[in-house]
């Protein structure tokens, strides 16, 4: 069975976190659990860190159950 990822967005950057790829790890939650909440919904808040530190913490998913797009600044 084929699930959407779910889409998290802010100004700078969208988060998609594919369900079917997530081994539940939970390094996300462990380690910016500010963000990447366990029983709260919606249970990623983008705006409770740094941009910096998301990407950061998204590129530690070791399913790639997470992705992240910076969304380009228009001048």
């Amino acid at each position: 069975m084929k699930t959407n990822p779910n889409v998290f967005s802010n100004n700078d950057i969208t988060v998609t976190y594919n369900p079917c790829n997530c081994i539940n790890a939970g390094r996300c939650a462990k380690e910016l659990s500010n963000v990447f909440r366990q029983s709260v919904i919606p249970w990623i808040d983008l705006e409770a860190a740094s941009t910096k530190e998301i990407i950061k913490q998204v590129k530690k998913c070791p399913s790639g159950a997470l992705q992240f797009h910076v969304k380009q600044k228009v001048a």
